[in-house]
Protein backbone atom coordinates (compact mmCIF):
# COMPACT_ATOMS: atom_id res chain seq x y z
CA UNK A 1 0.00 0.00 0.00
CA UNK A 2 1.06 3.55 0.36
CA UNK A 3 4.68 3.90 1.42
CA UNK A 4 5.04 6.76 3.78
CA UNK A 5 8.71 7.54 4.12
CA UNK A 6 6.59 5.36 2.28
CA UNK A 7 1.86 -1.99 1.01
CA UNK A 8 -1.99 -7.86 -2.20
CA UNK A 9 -4.18 -9.50 -4.24
CA UNK A 10 -6.56 -9.54 -7.34
CA UNK A 11 -9.69 -7.57 -7.98
CA UNK A 12 -11.25 -10.77 -9.20
CA UNK A 13 -12.07 -13.28 -6.49
CA UNK A 14 -8.80 -14.93 -5.68
CA UNK A 15 -5.57 -14.77 -3.76
CA UNK A 16 -3.29 -12.02 -2.65
CA UNK A 17 -3.23 -9.43 -5.42
CA UNK A 18 -4.36 -6.17 -3.84
CA UNK A 19 -2.03 -3.37 -2.82
CA UNK A 20 0.47 -4.11 -0.12
CA UNK A 21 -0.54 -2.85 3.28
CA UNK A 22 0.03 0.87 3.86
CA UNK A 23 3.03 1.79 5.91
CA UNK A 24 2.61 5.35 7.06
CA UNK A 25 4.28 7.72 9.46
CA UNK A 26 2.53 10.07 11.83
CA UNK A 27 1.46 13.28 10.10
CA UNK A 28 3.51 16.27 11.26
CA UNK A 29 1.69 18.77 13.43
CA UNK A 30 0.36 21.65 11.33
CA UNK A 31 -0.67 24.98 12.76
CA UNK A 32 -3.86 25.62 10.82
CA UNK A 33 -3.40 29.35 11.42
CA UNK A 34 0.07 29.35 9.83
CA UNK A 35 0.02 29.82 6.03
CA UNK A 36 3.59 28.52 5.73
CA UNK A 37 2.70 25.29 7.53
CA UNK A 38 -0.37 24.74 5.38
CA UNK A 39 1.56 25.38 2.20
CA UNK A 40 4.30 22.99 3.33
CA UNK A 41 1.73 20.26 3.86
CA UNK A 42 -0.11 20.98 0.62
CA UNK A 43 3.07 20.95 -1.47
CA UNK A 44 4.73 17.95 0.20
CA UNK A 45 3.99 15.96 -2.95
CA UNK A 46 6.78 17.85 -4.74
CA UNK A 47 9.52 16.35 -2.59
CA UNK A 48 7.79 12.98 -2.65
CA UNK A 49 7.75 12.99 -6.44
CA UNK A 50 11.43 13.95 -6.54
CA UNK A 51 12.30 10.82 -4.56
CA UNK A 52 10.00 8.61 -6.65
CA UNK A 53 11.43 10.03 -9.89
CA UNK A 54 14.98 9.35 -8.70
CA UNK A 55 14.02 5.73 -8.08
CA UNK A 56 12.37 5.48 -11.51
CA UNK A 57 15.34 7.05 -13.32
CA UNK A 58 17.86 4.80 -11.57
CA UNK A 59 19.84 7.59 -9.92
CA UNK A 60 20.71 5.54 -6.83
CA UNK A 61 21.59 2.47 -8.90
CA UNK A 62 23.94 4.49 -11.10
CA UNK A 63 25.73 6.07 -8.15
CA UNK A 64 26.05 2.68 -6.48
CA UNK A 65 27.85 1.39 -9.56
CA UNK A 66 30.15 4.39 -10.01
CA UNK A 67 30.70 5.41 -6.41
CA UNK A 68 30.31 9.07 -7.39
CA UNK A 69 29.50 11.05 -10.50
CA UNK A 70 29.27 14.64 -11.63
CA UNK A 71 26.27 16.14 -13.37
CA UNK A 72 27.54 15.53 -16.91
CA UNK A 73 28.28 11.87 -16.18
CA UNK A 74 24.80 11.30 -14.75
CA UNK A 75 23.16 13.16 -17.65
CA UNK A 76 24.90 10.86 -20.11
CA UNK A 77 24.38 7.67 -18.11
CA UNK A 78 20.69 8.21 -17.30
CA UNK A 79 19.58 10.03 -20.46
CA UNK A 80 18.63 13.22 -18.60
CA UNK A 81 18.22 16.67 -20.15
CA UNK A 82 21.01 18.92 -18.89
CA UNK A 83 18.67 21.87 -18.32
CA UNK A 84 17.36 20.73 -14.93
CA UNK A 85 19.57 17.80 -13.98
CA UNK A 86 21.79 19.77 -11.61
CA UNK A 87 18.83 21.35 -9.83
CA UNK A 88 17.20 17.95 -9.46
CA UNK A 89 20.34 16.41 -7.98
CA UNK A 90 20.74 19.34 -5.60
CA UNK A 91 17.18 18.78 -4.38
CA UNK A 92 18.08 15.17 -3.62
CA UNK A 93 21.06 16.48 -1.65
CA UNK A 94 18.81 18.82 0.31
CA UNK A 95 16.49 15.90 1.09
CA UNK A 96 19.44 13.95 2.50
CA UNK A 97 19.30 11.29 -0.20
CA UNK A 98 22.59 12.25 -1.89
CA UNK A 99 25.82 13.88 -0.79
CA UNK A 100 27.84 16.33 -2.86
CA UNK A 101 31.55 17.08 -2.60
CA UNK A 102 33.81 18.81 -5.13
CA UNK A 103 31.01 18.76 -7.68
CA UNK A 104 30.47 15.01 -7.44
CA UNK A 105 27.35 13.29 -6.15
CA UNK A 106 27.14 10.06 -4.16
CA UNK A 107 24.43 8.13 -2.38
CA UNK A 108 23.68 9.10 1.20
CA UNK A 109 23.69 6.32 3.82
CA UNK A 110 19.94 5.73 3.69
CA UNK A 111 19.84 5.67 -0.10
CA UNK A 112 22.80 3.30 -0.27
CA UNK A 113 21.13 0.90 2.11
CA UNK A 114 17.52 1.02 0.96
CA UNK A 115 17.18 2.54 -2.52
CA UNK A 116 19.63 0.50 -4.61
CA UNK A 117 18.08 -2.36 -6.55
CA UNK A 118 19.08 -5.76 -5.25
CA UNK A 119 20.28 -4.62 -1.82
CA UNK A 120 17.68 -6.72 -0.05
CA UNK A 121 15.61 -3.87 1.38
CA UNK A 122 11.87 -3.83 0.54
CA UNK A 123 11.87 -0.04 0.41
CA UNK A 124 12.99 0.18 -3.22
CA UNK A 125 10.18 -2.10 -4.43
CA UNK A 126 7.61 -0.25 -2.30
CA UNK A 127 8.60 3.12 -3.70
CA UNK A 128 8.67 1.78 -7.25
CA UNK A 129 5.09 0.61 -6.82
CA UNK A 130 4.10 3.86 -5.15
CA UNK A 131 5.37 5.73 -8.18
CA UNK A 132 3.69 3.48 -10.73
CA UNK A 133 0.30 3.12 -9.03
CA UNK A 134 -0.28 4.96 -5.77
CA UNK A 135 0.82 8.42 -6.86
CA UNK A 136 -1.66 8.48 -9.73
CA UNK A 137 -4.39 6.84 -7.65
CA UNK A 138 -4.15 9.41 -4.86
CA UNK A 139 -4.38 12.10 -7.53
CA UNK A 140 -7.93 10.83 -8.04
CA UNK A 141 -8.87 10.81 -4.37
CA UNK A 142 -11.59 13.45 -4.81
CA UNK A 143 -13.29 11.37 -7.52
CA UNK A 144 -13.06 8.23 -5.39
CA UNK A 145 -14.62 10.08 -2.47
CA UNK A 146 -17.51 11.13 -4.70
CA UNK A 147 -18.09 7.70 -6.22
CA UNK A 148 -16.86 5.29 -3.55
CA UNK A 149 -15.16 3.28 -6.29
CA UNK A 150 -11.58 2.26 -6.79
CA UNK A 151 -9.26 3.98 -9.23
CA UNK A 152 -8.48 2.52 -12.71
CA UNK A 153 -4.86 2.12 -11.57
CA UNK A 154 -6.09 -0.64 -9.26
CA UNK A 155 -7.44 -2.91 -12.00
CA UNK A 156 -5.51 -6.10 -11.29
CA UNK A 157 -7.49 -8.15 -13.80
CA UNK A 158 -4.96 -7.20 -16.51
CA UNK A 159 -2.04 -8.66 -14.55
CA UNK A 160 -2.30 -12.23 -15.90
CA UNK A 161 -1.97 -10.81 -19.43
CA UNK A 162 1.04 -8.63 -18.60
CA UNK A 163 4.06 -10.75 -17.60
CA UNK A 164 6.21 -7.71 -16.80
CA UNK A 165 3.60 -6.26 -14.47
CA UNK A 166 3.07 -9.64 -12.83
CA UNK A 167 6.80 -10.04 -12.23
CA UNK A 168 7.05 -6.57 -10.70
CA UNK A 169 4.16 -7.39 -8.40
CA UNK A 170 5.70 -10.70 -7.31
CA UNK A 171 9.03 -8.96 -6.70
CA UNK A 172 7.23 -6.52 -4.41
CA UNK A 173 5.45 -9.31 -2.54
CA UNK A 174 8.77 -11.11 -2.10
CA UNK A 175 10.37 -7.92 -0.78
CA UNK A 176 7.63 -7.58 1.83
CA UNK A 177 7.73 -11.20 2.94
CA UNK A 178 11.54 -11.20 3.17
CA UNK A 179 11.12 -9.40 6.48
CA UNK A 180 8.03 -11.30 7.63
CA UNK A 181 9.05 -14.86 6.63
CA UNK A 182 11.76 -15.54 9.23
CA UNK A 183 9.62 -13.95 11.96
CA UNK A 184 6.61 -16.09 11.08
CA UNK A 185 8.74 -19.22 11.02
CA UNK A 186 9.77 -18.55 14.63
CA UNK A 187 6.53 -17.09 16.01
CA UNK A 188 4.26 -20.10 15.39
CA UNK A 189 4.56 -23.51 17.03
CA UNK A 190 4.79 -25.75 13.96
CA UNK A 191 5.67 -28.93 15.89
CA UNK A 192 2.31 -30.66 15.39
CA UNK A 193 1.98 -29.46 11.78
CA UNK A 194 3.04 -31.63 8.87
CA UNK A 195 1.58 -29.78 5.88
CA UNK A 196 1.04 -26.02 5.67
CA UNK A 197 -0.74 -24.06 2.94
CA UNK A 198 -0.15 -20.38 2.14
CA UNK A 199 -3.45 -19.10 0.75
CA UNK A 200 -2.61 -16.44 -1.82
CA UNK A 201 1.07 -17.29 -1.50
CA UNK A 202 2.30 -15.95 -4.85
CA UNK A 203 5.37 -17.88 -5.97
CA UNK A 204 6.08 -19.30 -2.51
CA UNK A 205 8.59 -16.85 -1.04
CA UNK A 206 6.99 -16.64 2.42
CA UNK A 207 6.36 -20.37 2.62
CA UNK A 208 9.97 -21.10 1.70
CA UNK A 209 11.13 -19.43 4.93
CA UNK A 210 8.79 -21.56 7.03
CA UNK A 211 9.81 -24.80 5.33
CA UNK A 212 13.52 -23.99 5.45
CA UNK A 213 13.33 -23.32 9.20
CA UNK A 214 11.30 -26.50 9.85
CA UNK A 215 12.56 -29.44 7.75
CA UNK A 216 9.72 -31.72 8.86
CA UNK A 217 7.16 -29.55 7.02
CA UNK A 218 5.84 -29.79 3.49
CA UNK A 219 3.81 -27.02 1.92
CA UNK A 220 1.42 -25.94 -0.80
CA UNK A 221 0.82 -22.52 -2.29
CA UNK A 222 -2.79 -21.82 -3.25
CA UNK A 223 -3.07 -18.98 -5.75
CA UNK A 224 -4.53 -18.00 -9.09
CA UNK A 225 -3.37 -20.08 -12.07
CA UNK A 226 -1.16 -17.38 -13.61
CA UNK A 227 1.28 -17.76 -10.71
CA UNK A 228 2.02 -21.42 -11.48
CA UNK A 229 4.92 -20.61 -13.82
CA UNK A 230 6.65 -18.12 -11.48
CA UNK A 231 6.17 -20.60 -8.62
CA UNK A 232 7.86 -23.43 -10.56
CA UNK A 233 10.85 -21.20 -11.38
CA UNK A 234 11.16 -20.00 -7.81
CA UNK A 235 11.02 -23.34 -6.00
CA UNK A 236 13.48 -24.85 -8.47
CA UNK A 237 15.92 -22.04 -7.72
CA UNK A 238 15.45 -22.53 -3.96
CA UNK A 239 15.81 -26.31 -4.17
CA UNK A 240 12.42 -26.92 -2.54
CA UNK A 241 10.67 -28.67 -5.40
CA UNK A 242 10.36 -31.91 -3.44
CA UNK A 243 8.61 -30.19 -0.49
CA UNK A 244 6.46 -27.47 -2.08
CA UNK A 245 3.61 -27.79 -4.56
CA UNK A 246 1.27 -25.34 -6.26
CA UNK A 247 -2.52 -25.67 -6.27
CA UNK A 248 -4.28 -23.26 -8.64
CA UNK A 249 -7.65 -21.95 -7.60
CA UNK A 250 -10.01 -19.17 -6.59
CA UNK A 251 -10.51 -19.16 -2.84
CA UNK A 252 -14.13 -18.08 -3.14
CA UNK A 253 -15.01 -20.87 -5.57
CA UNK A 254 -12.55 -23.75 -5.24
CA UNK A 255 -11.74 -26.02 -2.29
CA UNK A 256 -8.86 -24.82 -0.13
CA UNK A 257 -5.88 -27.19 0.14
CA UNK A 258 -5.88 -30.04 2.62
CA UNK A 259 -3.37 -28.98 5.27
CA UNK A 260 -2.74 -28.92 9.00
CA UNK A 261 -2.30 -25.13 8.93
CA UNK A 262 -3.56 -22.39 6.62
CA UNK A 263 -1.79 -19.04 6.33
CA UNK A 264 -3.77 -15.91 5.41
CA UNK A 265 -1.16 -13.15 5.10
CA UNK A 266 -2.42 -9.71 4.05
CA UNK A 267 -5.43 -11.37 2.45
CA UNK A 268 -8.51 -10.62 4.53
CA UNK A 269 -8.23 -6.84 4.40
CA UNK A 270 -8.65 -6.99 0.62
CA UNK A 271 -12.31 -7.90 1.05
CA UNK A 272 -15.45 -6.54 2.63
CA UNK A 273 -16.39 -7.75 6.13
CA UNK A 274 -18.99 -10.05 4.61
CA UNK A 275 -16.51 -11.69 2.23
CA UNK A 276 -13.86 -11.90 4.94
CA UNK A 277 -16.32 -13.93 6.98
CA UNK A 278 -16.88 -16.23 4.01
CA UNK A 279 -13.13 -16.87 3.65
CA UNK A 280 -12.64 -17.56 7.35
CA UNK A 281 -15.58 -19.95 7.35
CA UNK A 282 -14.15 -21.74 4.31
CA UNK A 283 -10.86 -22.07 6.15
CA UNK A 284 -12.67 -23.55 9.15
CA UNK A 285 -14.45 -26.08 6.95
CA UNK A 286 -11.19 -27.05 5.18
CA UNK A 287 -9.19 -27.74 8.35
CA UNK A 288 -9.40 -30.95 10.32
CA UNK A 289 -9.99 -30.75 14.06
CA UNK A 290 -6.92 -29.25 15.70
CA UNK A 291 -5.86 -27.45 12.51
CA UNK A 292 -4.35 -23.96 12.72
CA UNK A 293 -5.38 -20.74 11.03
CA UNK A 294 -2.46 -18.29 10.92
CA UNK A 295 -3.41 -14.70 10.06
CA UNK A 296 -1.11 -11.71 9.83
CA UNK A 297 -2.34 -8.23 8.93
CA UNK A 298 -1.61 -4.60 9.71
CA UNK A 299 -4.51 -4.59 12.17
CA UNK A 300 -5.79 -1.29 13.47
CA UNK A 301 -5.57 -0.69 17.18
CA UNK A 302 -8.97 0.85 17.91
CA UNK A 303 -11.40 -1.31 19.84
CA UNK A 304 -15.11 -1.19 20.48
CA UNK A 305 -14.69 1.28 23.34
CA UNK A 306 -13.26 3.97 21.10
CA UNK A 307 -15.23 6.44 19.05
CA UNK A 308 -16.02 5.18 15.55
CA UNK A 309 -17.02 7.10 12.48
CA UNK A 310 -20.62 6.27 11.49
CA UNK A 311 -21.26 3.96 8.56
CA UNK A 312 -23.92 4.59 5.99
CA UNK A 313 -26.81 2.25 6.87
CA UNK A 314 -27.49 1.26 3.26
CA UNK A 315 -23.97 -0.10 2.74
CA UNK A 316 -22.92 -0.88 6.30
CA UNK A 317 -20.98 -4.04 5.46
CA UNK A 318 -19.04 -2.53 2.62
CA UNK A 319 -17.72 0.66 4.28
CA UNK A 320 -14.07 0.80 5.40
CA UNK A 321 -13.53 1.22 9.13
CA UNK A 322 -11.33 4.31 9.47
CA UNK A 323 -11.09 4.28 13.25
CA UNK A 324 -7.34 3.63 13.13
CA UNK A 325 -5.01 4.86 10.37
CA UNK A 326 -7.07 7.03 7.98
CA UNK A 327 -4.34 6.94 5.31
CA UNK A 328 -4.40 3.14 5.24
CA UNK A 329 -8.19 3.12 5.12
CA UNK A 330 -8.32 5.61 2.24
CA UNK A 331 -5.72 3.58 0.36
CA UNK A 332 -8.04 0.59 0.62
CA UNK A 333 -10.84 2.73 -0.84
CA UNK A 334 -8.64 3.61 -3.82
CA UNK A 335 -7.45 0.06 -4.48
CA UNK A 336 -10.24 -2.30 -3.56
CA UNK A 337 -13.94 -2.91 -4.03
CA UNK A 338 -15.32 -3.03 -0.49
CA UNK A 339 -11.91 -3.71 1.05
CA UNK A 340 -11.00 -2.16 4.38
CA UNK A 341 -8.55 -2.24 7.20
CA UNK A 342 -9.99 -3.71 10.40
CA UNK A 343 -9.18 -3.83 14.08
CA UNK A 344 -7.74 -6.51 16.32
CA UNK A 345 -11.08 -6.79 18.09
CA UNK A 346 -12.85 -7.29 14.76
CA UNK A 347 -10.34 -10.00 13.85
CA UNK A 348 -10.99 -11.81 17.13
CA UNK A 349 -14.73 -11.61 16.52
CA UNK A 350 -14.32 -12.77 12.93
CA UNK A 351 -12.40 -15.90 13.91
CA UNK A 352 -14.53 -16.63 16.94
CA UNK A 353 -17.71 -16.27 14.91
CA UNK A 354 -16.49 -19.01 12.57
CA UNK A 355 -15.85 -21.33 15.49
CA UNK A 356 -12.09 -20.93 15.93
CA UNK A 357 -10.41 -20.97 19.33
CA UNK A 358 -7.93 -18.13 19.71
CA UNK A 359 -4.41 -19.22 20.69
CA UNK A 360 -2.23 -16.12 20.33
CA UNK A 361 -2.26 -12.47 19.30
CA UNK A 362 1.12 -10.76 19.15
CA UNK A 363 3.12 -8.23 17.11
CA UNK A 364 4.89 -9.54 14.02
CA UNK A 365 7.63 -7.19 12.92
CA UNK A 366 7.18 -3.43 12.92
CA UNK A 367 3.64 -3.12 11.60
CA UNK A 368 1.84 -6.46 11.48
CA UNK A 369 -0.14 -8.40 14.05
CA UNK A 370 -0.04 -12.19 14.14
CA UNK A 371 -3.23 -14.02 15.12
CA UNK A 372 -3.14 -17.80 15.55
CA UNK A 373 -6.34 -19.77 16.04
CA UNK A 374 -7.23 -23.46 16.20
CA UNK A 375 -10.22 -25.43 15.03
CA UNK A 376 -11.42 -27.31 18.16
Amino acid sequence: MLPAMAPTRDAVAGPRTGPPPAQTVAAPAVDETDPAGLLRLGLAFCESKALLSAVELGVFDALHETGSSDVDELVARLGLHPRAAGTFLDLLVRLGLLTRAAGRYANGPGAARHLVRGNGSPVRELLDRANRMHYAAWGGLADALRTGGRRPEADYSVMPRDPQRLRRFLNLMDALTTAIGPLLAEAVDWAAVRRVADVGGGRGHLLSYVLTAHPHLSGVVFDLPHNAGPFAEYVAARGLGDRMTFQPGDFFADPLPAADALIFGHVLHDWSPRRRAVLVRRAYDALADGGLLVVYEGLLGADAGEERLPRHPATREEQPDVSGDPVAALDMLLFGEGSSEYTERECRQLLGGAGFELLAVRPLGERDTLVVARKP
